[in-house]
């Protein structure tokens, strides 16, 4: 007989909850098996496992679920369609490298034989992998001569390239002198075939892409195209057309551009900005003085918080943050600082060379840093993170960087208002990363429709923006390197603007405090905006919910 328990564990309906962590388990077992990313097997099986995971969805009873439950449902959904969308996406990349992989289906097929537990034949292994070699030696002397290669796809086709050397040293690793005969048969044609494969990336990148060997840190990028931009900024539940979002990014400039000349004219420099924002960057801590700088900027933007009773901040989120020193390689693709729970300072070394030691001194000056450390610590990107972790943590899955880089860039613009700025140096400090915050809507989305090149991306934050040459290469190589998603560069002020008016509708209208707004938001974790004020306002939510909330009104 079975227990009532049991009974009640087998008949009770699954939570949202439990139904995520569970997805989530799922898709972390699928990818480690299916780990070559661009492999058609791994796309079928993952557009196999995320319509099912739709399909389960469809038949749950939305109406019984509490306002966090919908909340949960519609953004599951959204994000199984986004998943969708990319794998398409993805999916058509791949096509397009291929064309100059045609080899890649034979060692995919190797590594995901090896994964099946297929047995290994050593003479038809041997035979294979020397077809490769043949393969990539008859496709160097065809693309020798090649005109009209695009360096965008060819760049992608490099890396793919390498991923599958990888893949395939690790094929010939696993059977290598555990299995007799196939190192017998396999290990000459592997060494040769091995060689050719990983000179073949270094090849595409200097031939097709005009990268020069040794040059360790190119910026090439890989534009995705409007329609994949919209089905971007769907998942993120941002309801306006790229071209909309750029239109946005200037008027925001414009608003910047008149806010410096005033600051310039508190200095005496007249309307002459960019004279008072050199004035600002000279105005630097000597060397070994920059840890002693941050921290005590660090506390004076807590205090400022506590004192204007702004957000709950914990004694242990202020007792646990930490400082590291950022290397020269790391500061060629983040010049600046990155933060969390260690904040991550940027300054001269010793092994740079003096016009970057230079560079670097005015790039992090008093100002700019003062604008910043508490956009990477408290009440920035360390209070989220302490809170991420101890409130919803489950919603790990929806995270967007409108959510992170928006609240923190929001707590400038509050700031800003507030009067934290106590001098025209101190406004030049904010106004420069509000006015960079501007141009990356710009350059990043004309960018990814192919509108501006990279090397025009650089030239518009060295002349428009005020960038040192160094700070420009870098941000624009952080922007397209791969590590962050396409929509990351405008999430700053694109989010910080839903915070905004989302403030003017429940603090400025005296529904909730200053404190009780922001300790709420930091209570829901990581969610696209427009969900969080459906949460906070208790907004009518039905299944087939989509984003329509028009949040910028200046």
């Amino acid at each position: 007989m079975i227990s009532a328990l049991v009974a009640s564990a087998v008949l009770a309906p699954m939570t949202m909850i439990d139904r995520l962590r569970q997805y989530e388990s799922d898709l972390g077992s699928l990818t480690r098996f299916y780990n070559i990313e661009f492999s058609p097997a791994r796309t079928a099986r993952l557009q196999k496992f995320y319509a099912d995971q739709l399909a389960e969805l469809g038949k749950v009873d939305f109406d019984a679920f509490d306002q966090d439950g919908k909340v949960d449902a519609i953004l599951f959904r959204n994000l199984l369609e986004r998943n969708q969308s990319q794998l398409k996406t993805q999916e058509k990349q791949t096509k397009e490298a291929f064309v100059y992989l045609p080899f890649a289906e034979e060692i995919l097929g190797l590594s995901e034989a090896r994964q099946q537990m297929k047995p290994v034949d050593g003479q038809a292994s041997s035979a294979l992998v020397a077809k490769i070699e043949r393969e990539i030696t008859d496709l160097k002397k065809s693309l020798e001569a090649k005109k009209d290669a695009d360096k965008f796809v060819a760049f992608r086709a490099a890396k793919m390239s390498d991923r599958l050397s990888e893949q395939f040293t690790e094929w010939y690793a696993f059977y290598n002198k555990y299995d007799p005969q196939f190192g017998w048969w396999v290990a000459e044609p592997y060494e040769r075939t091995s060689k050719a494969l990983k000179e073949f990336s270094g090849f595409i990148r200097e031939k097709l892409c005009g990268i020069k060997p040794g040059d360790s840190n190119p910026i090439v990028g890989d534009p995705i195209g409007r329609e994949a931009l919209l089905e971007e900024l769907k998942y993120d539940m941002i309801p306006y057309t790229p071209e909309e979002l750029i239109e946005m990014g200037k008027k925001e400039f414009a608003w910047c551009e008149i806010e410096m000349k005033k600051a310039a004219k508190e200095l005496g420099y007249g309307d002459d900005w960019k004279k008072a924002l050199e004035h600002t960057k000279m105005d630097f801590v000597a060397p070994g003085k920059q840890p002693q700088l941050i921290h005590d900027q660090a506390i004076e933007a807590i205090k400022y918080v506590e004192d204007n009773n702004l957000v709950t901040v914990p004694q242990l989120a202020k007792e646990t943050w930490r400082m590291q020193m950022m290397s020269r390689e790391r500061q060629k693709v983040s010049p600046f600082f990155l933060g969390g729970e260690a904040i991550l300072v940027s300054f001269p070394t010793d092994e740079m060379e003096h016009q970057e030691k230079l560079m670097s001194l005015r790039a992090n000056n008093i100002h700019f840093a003062r604008a910043t450390v508490h956009h990477e610590l408290i009440p920035g990107h360390h209070l989220q993170q302490y809170s991420n972790a101890r409130h919803k943590s489950y919603r790990r899955l929806f995270t967007t960087p409108f959510w992170t880089e928006g609240w923190a860039l929001y707590f400038e613009f509050l700031f800003w208002e507030m009067g934290f700025p106590k001098t025209p140096e101190n406004k030049i400090g904010m106004l420069f990363w509000r006015m960079h915050r501007c141009a990356r809507i710009i350059f990043s989305l004309s960018f990814h429709m192919k509108q501006m090149t990279a090397d025009e991306c650089i030239k518009m934050l060295v002349d428009k923006v005020g960038h040192e040459q160094s700070t420009a290469e870098g941000e624009v190589r952080r922007s397209f390197g791969g590590d962050y998603p396409p929509l990351y560069q405008i999430a700053y002020m694109v989010g910080a603007f839903q915070f905004w008016e989302m403030r003017r509708e429940l603090v400025e209208s005296k529904k909730m405090t200053n404190r009780q707004f922001h300790d709420a938001i930091l209570q829901q974790n990581n969610i696209p905006v427009e969900m969080l004020r459906a949460l906070l306002t208790n907004q009518k939510l039905t299944r087939d919910f989509q984003t329509n909330w028009k949040f910028y009104n200046r």
